[in-house]
């Protein structure tokens, strides 16, 4: 259904010529660059345990504090309601929204690594002002500053990995950027277990141990390369030459560079590349790259399910060392499925992965909407069966999630803009994904107070519609060299209608 193929044409046309040889310094360039994704992931998995720990909960949000111990036993959905809390967590998502237009004019003009660098600064920055917070308002400045962190890093890192990649291996290679993110929600979870044990200020060392992941990437910034796209962008053909030289480990780079050079003239000639994100020929990557997925992502309501596993898990019944302990497996499961997905994408392709994770999610939100609407906000805890099986199906989820949405949502924008709109969409990208992020975090703990089981259902709903989305209008990018995508959307039964 999603049809076609690529056909000679253009600057294209030299595909089939391309050379890469592995090298050491392509997988040194390529792992220490995706360590921009640790940021995001640490910080998701740290938010929801800092929450849900009394300590913290004292000393910034008494009233919550007392709620929560009122109905210590006993199942409520409604004992996080508290939109300041969720302030909390969610402010940092809307300043990375803001803080990615500003990274997509340093990512144009100074190249991929400046973008990677400021975000790791900023992070750094955060990281103390809120592992040193007084009051909210520091906490909310410190989120902010980490908001800009994640805003550059998350604009530059998947486009960084997509460009140094050879065709052959870029979804391999542009997940290396959803591992480091799983594993900073694997280490955040593991971190917040023991912080909760150590009083009164467990909560900062977890706030503050995000400067490690902060360090990680501008360390990254400051040792790797520029991408040889960006180099050509810049003017530095000579640079980017002996740059494209070293990470395909072979002399013979002409066809590939020569198609460099001719995409970056294009690129040249696009003097408002926002604007010209509009225009009919880029509809296909405006409606799926920049808006669709990225917006999908976050409604899939996984990241609802990292920010506030411990919290939910509270919420259910548990205690705290064992929601902490649920979320880390949970948590475990991303970390596996991220691993799956890195080497069976570029075999299988991306759209088996959407569709067949994307039912598995459906079954998954379905029981848990189900098991919730029968044994669940009756006053009483739930039976350790149910827990279980609770636990279980949200395992299942995000093992799902973790192998299609959650790696491929930022593979698949990534990988589609030509490169005269490619830093401006990827902003878009980041953006639209920050927006439904912060929005998600902002609303999710109303919506499981007045929609109780319902809200998991709504997401199975949900998930319905962007698998049909995928289906009928995504075509396949997998081995396809990422400056002839353009041509997948001209053969696509649909989208070549827009096109033509």
């Amino acid at each position: 259904m999603a049809g076609g193929g690529v056909i000679d044409g253009g600057h294209g046309k030299r595909a089939h010529l391309y050379e890469h040889n592995y090298t050491h310094y392509f997988a040194f360039t390529c792992i220490v660059g995706a360590m921009g994704g640790s940021l995001f992931g640490y910080d998701l998995g740290v938010s929801g345990g800092v929450t849900s720990m009394d300590d913290f909960l004292i000393e910034f949000f008494p009233e919550v504090y007392k709620r929560k111990n009122a109905h210590l036993h006993e199942t409520d959905y409604c004992k996080y309601d508290d939109q300041l809390l969720t302030l909390f967590t969610s402010s940092l998502y809307f300043a990375a929204l803001v803080m990615t237009f500003f990274a997509s004019f340093l990512t144009r003009k100074k190249g991929r690594r400046a973008s990677i660098i400021v975000g790791a600064l900023s992070f750094l920055t955060g990281a103390a002002i809120n592992a040193g917070a007084k009051n909210i308002p520091m906490l909310i400045i410190g989120r902010i500053f980490l908001g800009g962190g994640i805003g550059f890093g998350n604009q530059a890192v998947p486009l960084y990995l997509s460009e140094m990649a050879p065709a052959k291996n870029r979804g391999a290679v542009n997940q290396l950027f959803q591992f480091t993110t799983c594993a900073g929600i694997l280490i955040a979870n593991l971190v917040n277990y023991f912080t909760e044990k150590v009083h009164p200020h467990g909560w900062r060392i977890s706030l503050g141990l995000a400067a490690v992941p902060a360090t990680l990437m501008l360390v990254g910034g400051i040792l790797c390369a520029e991408t040889p796209n960006s180099l050509v962008e810049q003017g530095k053909l000579e640079e980017a030459r002996r740059v494209l030289e070293r990470v395909r480990g072979t002399k013979n780079v002409e066809a590939e560079y020569l198609d460099l050079v001719d995409a970056s003239e294009e690129a040249q000639a696009v003097k408002d590349p926002f604007r010209t994100l509009f225009k009919r020929k880029y509809r296909p990557q405006l409606v799926i790259g920049a808006l669709g997925i990225p917006a999908f992502q976050q409604l899939t309501g996984n990241n609802s399910i990292l920010f506030y596993a411990p919290v939910i898990f509270q919420s259910l019944g548990f205690g705290a060392n064992a929601s902490l302990f649920s979320s880390f497996i949970t948590n475990g499961a991303l970390l596996v499925a991220s691993v799956i997905s890195m080497f069976l994408v570029d075999k299988f392709g991306r759209r088996k992965f959407f569709l067949e994770a994307g039912f598995e999610m459906i079954i998954c939100m379905v029981a848990v909407g189900v098991c919730l609407a029968k044994e669940f906000g009756h006053g009483k805890e739930l039976s350790k069966g149910i827990s279980i099986f609770l636990v279980l199906m949200i395992f299942l989820f995000v093992l799902a999630y973790g192998r299609s949405w959650g790696p491929l949502g930022w593979l698949v924008p990534s990988e589609i803009f030509p490169l005269e709109i490619r830093s401006s969409a990827q902003s878009v990208v980041v953006c639209v994904n920050m927006i439904f992020t912060a929005l998600v975090a902002q609303l999710f703990l109303l919506s499981l107070c007045h929609l109780r089981y319902g809200i998991f259902l709504l997401f199975a709903g949900l998930i319905v519609f962007m698998s049909c989305f995928v289906f009928f209008l995504l075509p396949e990018t997998k081995q396809v060299p990422i400056e002839e995508v353009y041509l997948l959307f001209e053969n696509h039964w649909f989208w070549k209608k827009i096109v033509a």
